[in-house]
């Protein structure tokens, strides 16, 4: 449905033309009002894009907005299956980070304007780690290894920098959440790369400004393999809508066919490699953990979790989307690609002391887990890979929200100098043991029916095409989910349980600053491993349209019809056994009439 309304040119602007009022409002109003005042517009934004997402069905597919723009084509805003689970959830966990940020933001602020006077540097494991000495207000107490504990008292003079630094931090936040957004429901090419290059700019500054000790060569680092691997997508994004007459995504879709064949390689590999650079998988993740581990947390959890979606979502809309036609000579290398990193990321994560370093391979993994799915080359398997970014976003979300609390209550994010601290932890513990079992899969989460459903897809291609290497790759991946949960749990063992050290006694948890966010995220992932139709279902539909006339793709089964009397259904075995029968019009038809009333009586007809 096409709308006029401009309720989704509100709910992504709104944050980008209030972002320099978010600055002068921290700058004289304070820490607590800029902090509110941003959580208040990520949530009227969420709101504004959940009003036109309940409207969507079977019968009304999308909502969008389409406006004149320039010789490039229209600028356009559209919500359908696919982008309404992305951007909702990127301003709900944006959201949540928001008000997670105001205690911790305001504790590394209040190092940083003590650094300005005074610092040292402790040199470990070939990185430094910074030792901040601030005034004799604060309680402070040295590990065994020299690394500096504190817990920040903000003194009177330092008040002013400090309002004027969170003010400009939730101004380049607001912007960061708002281009992730744009990004997700842009329908031009043009405007696609746009948003996308936009949200690399607060990232940019956030990390340059607010990160740790090498958080300039890290900024650097991150721009220049983002900004890349952008450049390489916006070559790919260019051909496509020169030969295709337009730069509109239903001119592209309509038009591909023009797209001259020795073309489309080089198109669909400027695209993936483009897109698989903003995605961190294997030999294109050199950045991630240099970025993740010196990033302030907060914006550690935004990169992890919600801007991570954003390449899963160019995957989908621009390839497997725009360029289907391409999808089943090149899904099996996705495929092969996603084993790969998620091993890779799990082995590495294995050896990590470094909490946030653990957090960044872990991240990596899971993209292997979501690229494994889309490569799959079944409606399934591509449904699971779109899923597996939910719980991700928010299992990581949650646990950089951890390590953030504890780096708050302990100064370290070394797990070797933790251990014990589930006793004085306990909202903390419970929370990141949830976060945990949804990134492992393990039901009542959402992270068990996107992996359900990812590895079932996978599976039935292999069978189906009776194809021994899928098989293979699909029993690798099996063995990556051993690597998931032998690297989480360990982590979780160091850090939570074991013998309390000395220094931590007098720990307590965290306030309900940074409590509510994570507990919010927490019920988030419950409430769709319960009910997980708002997200499936979208899904689906959405993917199913895409292959409707896509042989080479495995369908999902035909449903008739299902009440409480019985189940019918009805599944089409022709397309699954054609290579079987000589003749293509033949066609097996098996209907299965189960009483639920009456489990002892099965009837097949």
């Amino acid at each position: 449905m096409a709308a006029e309304s401009g309720i989704l040119m509100a709910s992504v602007f709104l944050p980008l033309l209030l972002s320099p009022l978010a600055y002068f409002i921290g700058k004289r109003k304070g820490v607590n009002i800029v902090a509110w005042f941003s959580f208040g517009i990520l949530v009227i934004s969420t709101i504004l894009l959940i009003i036109p997402a309940i409207t969507i069905s079977k019968e009304n597919p999308l909502y969008e907005e389409s406006y004149i723009w320039s010789q490039f084509g229209n600028f356009g805003l559209k919500l359908d299956g696919l982008s309404s689970q992305f951007a909702i959830t990127i301003y709900v966990l944006s959201a949540a980070i928001a008000i997670f940020s105001r205690d911790y933001m305001v504790r590394k602020i209040a190092g940083n304007f003590d650094n300005l006077r005074s610092s040292t540097f402790e040199k470990r494991d070939g990185d430094y780690y910074e030792e901040e000495k601030l005034t004799k207000n604060n309680f402070s107490s040295s590990n065994k290894e020299g690394q500096v504990e504190t817990l920040y008292s903000i003194e009177p003079f330092s008040n002013k920098y400090i309002n004027t630094q969170m003010g400009l931090y939730y101004a380049l936040f607001l912007t960061f959440a708002m281009g992730m957004v744009g990004t997700v429901l842009a329908t031009n090419l043009i405007e696609f790369y746009v948003f996308f290059e936009l949200m690399l700019i607060p990232a940019f500054f956030l990390i340059a400004l607010y990160g740790y000790s090498t958080r300039k060569r890290v900024s650097l680092m991150f721009f220049f393999w983002t900004h890349v691997g952008a450049v390489l997508l916006l070559l790919g994004l260019l051909a496509m809508g020169l030969f295709a007459g337009g730069f509109d995504f239903e001119t592209i879709k309509a038009n591909v066919s023009n797209i001259p064949s020795q073309w489309m390689t080089l198109i669909v590999f400027a695209v993936v490699i483009g897109i698989a650079v903003k995605l961190g998988v294997f030999i294109l993740h050199i950045w991630i953990p240099h970025t993740y581990a010196e990033s302030p947390t907060p914006i550690s959890a935004l990169i992890a979790g919600p801007m991570s979606g954003i390449g899963v979502y160019a995957l989908l809309r621009i390839w497997i989307d725009l360029l289907s036609v391409s999808y089943s000579d090149y899904s099996i290398y996705i495929n092969l690609w996603g084993v790969i990193t998620m091993i890779y990321g799990g082995a590495m994560a294995l050896m990590q002391d470094d909490i946030k370093k653990l957090l960044a391979y872990s991240s990596i993994s899971h993209m292997g887990y979501i690229i494994f799915g889309l490569g799959s080359q079944s409606i399934l398997g591509i449904t699971g890979g779109t899923l597996m970014w939910i719980p991700h976003a928010i299992g990581e979300t949650i646990l950089f929200l951890m390590a953030g609390a504890i780096i708050m209550k302990t100064g370290t994010r070394s797990m070797s100098n933790l251990g014990g601290i589930a006793r004085k932890m306990p909202y903390t513990a419970t929370i990141a043991m949830i976060a945990i079992l949804t990134l492992i899969g393990v039901p009542p989460t959402s992270g068990f029916m996107a992996e359900w459903i990812l590895f079932n897809g996978a599976l039935q291609t292999g069978i189906e095409n009776m194809d021994s290497f899928r098989v293979v790759l699909f029993s690798l991946a099996i063995f990556s989910t051993i690597l998931t949960s032998a690297y989480l749990l360990n982590m979780y063992r160091k850090i939570f349980f074991g013998k309390l050290l000395s220094q931590y006694e007098k720990l307590q948890d965290v306030n309900r600053y940074a409590i509510v966010p994570m507990v919010f995220i927490t019920a988030l992932t419950l409430f769709l491993g319960v009910y997980p139709d708002p997200m499936i279902n979208p899904v689906i539909g959405y993917t199913e349209a895409i292959f409707s006339d896509t042989p080479d793709v495995s369908s999902l089964p035909i449903i008739n019809d299902i009440n409480t009397k019985g189940i019918s259904s009805t599944i089409d075995l022709k397309k699954q056994n054609e290579r079987f029968v000589v003749d293509n019009d033949y066609r097996y038809d098996v209907i299965y009439n189960v009483n639920v009333n009456n489990t002892n009586n099965l009837e097949i007809n």
